[in-house]
């Protein structure tokens, strides 16, 4: 695929996301996907996962804790197979409505039309303190101890 048809899929996938098509969004990627978002104690659905399967699970795991205030990509960059959004949201931490706002950087890896790989960069520092007053809402509201809340590769 070209560059501007790798920045296409991408802003394909967005739009699944942000009108709450996971279905969509996850025929978008590859059976093996590599989808990492930096790990943060306490936040169950951060950290590594491979598999379709498993980021379904990471949507509704992170549906379950958190709402959209604002999701903002900006700027999209593609070279070769990579595509690199950077961007802006907010979330609502529904145990607590407290505000999570971060930037983000976004890295999809593109192959045979499907995402690959998928990257996350942003404040996780902010995400740390946001969760971290509502520990026993998230354990009750997703049914983790925090043993299987750490997270790691599913």
């Amino acid at each position: 695929m070209s560059e501007q048809e790798n920045i296409q899929l991408v802003q394909q996938c967005y739009d699944a996301f942000v009108h709450g098509d996971v279905d969509k969004l996850l025929s978008f990627m590859a059976q093996d996907i590599a989808w990492e978002l930096p790990a943060v104690e306490g936040v169950p659905f951060t950290g590594k996962r491979r598999g379709r399967q498993a980021v379904a699970e990471f949507f509704g795991i992170m549906s379950q804790l958190q709402e959209a205030r604002e999701f903002r990509p900006m700027e999209f960059t593609a070279q070769e197979d990579r595509v690199v959004v950077t961007g802006h949201y907010e979330w609502a931490i529904k145990a607590t409505q407290e505000c999570l706002r971060s930037d983000f950087c976004h890295i999809f890896h593109i192959a045979n039309g499907e995402v690959v790989r998928f990257t996350e960069f942003s404040d996780t520092h902010k995400a740390a303190v946001a969760y971290q007053s509502c520990a026993g809402a998230i354990q009750q509201a997703v049914g983790v101890t925090a043993a299987s809340a750490a997270p790691g590769l599913h």
